[in-house]
């Protein structure tokens, strides 16, 4: 989870992500900004982010976003 919010912070500086409900919603994270956040994450965690997963439930908050990654790293 560390590792996921120091990636979020270099996204999007100044953002308290553990208190947003929606980040999609809240227009915090863009297309833009998601498409960049997944490349991080496909390397920083050494997992593959189809665009099947590509979908607003996945990145609606930092606990859905983890949970996504938790769930691409056991397969």
């Amino acid at each position: 989870m560390e590792e996921l919010l120091e990636i979020l912070e270099n996204l999007k500086p100044g953002v308290d992500f553990p208190a947003q409900t929606d980040l999609i919603e809240d227009h915090i994270l863009d297309s833009m900004s998601v498409v960049m956040l997944v490349g991080e994450l496909n390397d920083a965690f050494d997992i593959e982010i189809t665009p099947v997963d590509v979908i607003p439930e996945n990145f609606k908050t930092v606990d859905a976003i983890y949970a996504m990654i938790q769930r691409l790293s056991d397969d």
